[in-house]
């Protein structure tokens, strides 16, 4: 029988709904975590080893992230959605909805297409904590960097009533290629600590979106890829990964859900008037910390 207790599944459903969407990583979390506080939970939440229950949890928890998402954005992916049918139907990419739901069909398919192939490879070789606190610490650096290229380019702005509507314009002036590159800076989030939406607002950044811009369209982005990950791993929840652990999944499914709603509420808010440098001092500090622990642990 697999071991996964209500305690340790609510507290990392909590930690997946916040560090998901926090640009500091939530793999890298699940993997430091579990190896700091040592004992059982090491032994019971480790992603590495063959046939995890907990990588299948902790994945399965993004259906959770994913629909807090969803429930946030509803507008917004009402109107891309309805871009994406229209589009197809009259075979045209004109109205700013249109574009920006190919932006986030295209942006999707490298880090999409990555996952599949790599994601097995990058979980056994990297998903221990001295690799995690590696790549957390450079997360920080990236973060930072982000912000201090920032300033090369110029935002977009254009004048819109609705600022949703406004938001959507200023992402899709863009090119569908820059979004795809955008995008496929997701596929570093594969490595454990590397941040997804750190790495797609970083970009967005520096591909000129102003702070708010970059994080919707990170938010908005990241809902395919989580939402298909946690799908693909709920069948194994269903088989014999999921023995004895299934209440403990809804447990921790719930906590995440309303950490991830909690986080975008306030990521939304905060980045209309602040900057990544805050989560880049930390994933720095938090990085070399837990590295400096295992080393003399």
């Amino acid at each position: 029988m697999n071991h996964l207790t209500y305690p340790e599944a609510i507290v990392v459903g909590l930690l997946q709904g916040v560090t998901e969407l926090f640009p500091v990583s939530s793999l890298g979390h699940s993997v430091l975590l579990p190896a700091l506080i040592g004992g059982r939970w090491a032994r019971d939440l480790n992603v590495s080893t063959p046939e995890s229950p907990y990588l299948a949890f902790v994945v399965g928890l993004h259906v959770a992230t994913a629909l807090a998402l969803v429930v946030f954005f509803w507008r917004d992916w009402l109107r891309i959605i309805t871009g994406f049918v229209t589009s197809v139907r009259y075979r045209r990419i004109q109205h700013p909805d249109e574009r920006l739901a190919w932006m986030i069909v295209l942006a999707t398919i490298p880090v999409g297409v990555t996952g599949l192939l790599l994601e097995h490879t990058f979980r056994t070789v990297l998903g221990r904590p001295v690799p995690a606190a590696i790549f957390l610490t450079v997360n920080g650096i990236l973060l930072y960097g982000a912000e201090r290229l920032r300033r090369r380019a110029a935002a977009v702005d254009v004048p819109q009533t609705d600022p949703a509507v406004a938001s959507d314009r200023r992402i899709a002036a863009d090119t569908l290629g820059g979004a795809t590159l955008v995008g496929s800076a997701q596929i570093l989030a594969l490595l454990p600590g590397i941040s997804r939406s750190g790495v797609t607002l970083g970009a967005g950044l520096m591909k000129g979106l102003a702070h708010e811009d970059a994080a919707r369209f990170s938010f908005l982005l990241a809902t395919p890829v989580i939402l298909a990950a946690g799908v693909l791993k709920i069948p194994d929840l269903f088989g014999s990964l999921g023995d004895g652990i299934r209440g403990q999944v809804l447990a921790g499914s719930l906590a995440s859900g309303v950490a991830a709603y909690l986080s975008v509420r306030f990521l939304t808010r905060y980045f209309e008037t602040r900057t990544l440098t805050p989560f880049a001092v930390y994933s720095v500090v938090a990085g070399l910390a837990s590295l400096i622990w295992l080393s003399v642990a």
